[in-house]
């Protein structure tokens, strides 16, 4: 008969922190997807058209003369 009472203690004490585990990373995931939607820069944006080859090397130095 001991033996079920450790076994359901230890089953509590599982469920306890699977409960406290999932609180602290559903938080953090929900701090992650907020600060994951910052806008690019217009700087940033040319950088990478620029990357991607949609713009030369000439468009992409003015371009960025009007940006600053």
């Amino acid at each position: 008969m001991h033996d079920l009472n450790w076994f359901g203690g230890g089953m509590m004490i599982f469920w306890w922190g699977f409960i406290i585990i999932g609180i602290i990373m559903g938080t953090k995931w929900i701090f992650s997807q907020s600060t994951d939607t910052h806008e690019d820069t217009s700087l940033e944006i040319l950088k990478k058209r620029f990357a991607r080859g949609e713009i030369n090397k000439k468009e992409f130095l003015e371009k960025k003369n009007e940006i600053d």
